[in-house]
Formats: structure tokens, sequence, C-alpha cells
């Protein structure tokens, strides 16, 4: 078995919803409490443009399943939680396609913010230039954020 195939789980669930148009949808796992993103690519390497809701699905999954179901917002991991917070700014982000890039003060990489993160954060949309608190894990294709927080919040909370 090779190191990728150790990292990936196989995951039985149903479609949630997916939108061609976004290029995403996500999946109910039937393993656990967390929606798992389907990306539109994931489909196209397969042959497929799109996937109907509720459809049952197996799919094989990298990295964490972080807990983007319809509770989450009540729920943070202590996981998460225990990363520590990384001061950014929005580079862009596009409420229709569902994501966007931020930049960390002092690292050249983008990192990826997706917009069900931002829904379990509190937010419904960011702004160019917007100053935000991440907090942020390394996946296969760079970083992406698990917590987005309002400048105002996270000085709070870097003061508790």
């Amino acid at each position: 078995m090779t190191d990728e195939e150790e990292v990936m789980q196989l995951v039985h669930g149903r479609v949630k919803w997916f939108d061609p148009s976004k290029g995403f949808g996500f999946i109910v796992s039937d393993q656990t409490d967390a929606d798992i993103l389907l990306h539109a690519n994931v489909l196209r390497n397969f042959g497929q443009g799109s996937v109907a809701d509720g459809a049952g699905i197996e799919v094989r999954t990298e990295g964490a399943l972080l807990p983007f179901g319809e509770d989450a917002a009540h729920l943070v991991s202590a996981d998460i939680l225990a990363l520590d917070l990384e001061p950014a700014r929005v580079k862009w982000f596009d409420k229709g396609k569902g994501f966007g890039f931020a930049n960390v003060y002092g690292r050249p990489e983008d990192v990826f913010v997706h917009a069900e993160v931002l829904r379990v954060s509190g937010f419904a949309d960011l702004t160019a230039g917007e100053a935000v608190a991440l907090r942020i894990i390394d996946g296969k294709r760079g970083r992406m954020a698990v917590q987005v927080l309002s400048w105002e919040a996270a000085t709070r909370e870097k003061a508790q």
C-alpha cells in the first residue's frame, strides 16, 4: 500500500446537493457527521458532469473530515481550536463560485477559503482586502482555511 492510499478513506454516503454551475456540492457521509466537499473536477475524472441530489455514492477522501454539517456552527473541534490563528488579508472571494483565496502576512502562498468554511465560521461573504484571522491546515494541494475569524474577534480571542 502506498503512503497516498494509507491516508485515503473509503466513505459511503449520499449526495446532499450538487450545483454544476458552481462546480461543487456536498456528500453526507454514512460514517461521520461531516459533510464532504465534492468538486466538479472529481466527477470529470470519471466522465461525469453532474450527479443527482440524494444519489448514493462511494468516494475516497483525503485528509481530515471537517465538521461541515448543519450543526457545525455550534461544533468547533478541539483540533481546529488548537491551530494557531494566522493574520491574513482576503485576496479575492467569489460567492457564486463558492471559494476564494487569502494571503497570510509574511508568507508567499495563497490560502484556499471555501464558502462552507465561511458559513460555519459565521460569514456570508468576504471582501478583497478584508483583514481576517485564519486557522489553516496543509492539504495535498496547499494550505486551506478551516476557520475564519474577523480581525476584531481574533484580537479579542488572543487577549483572553
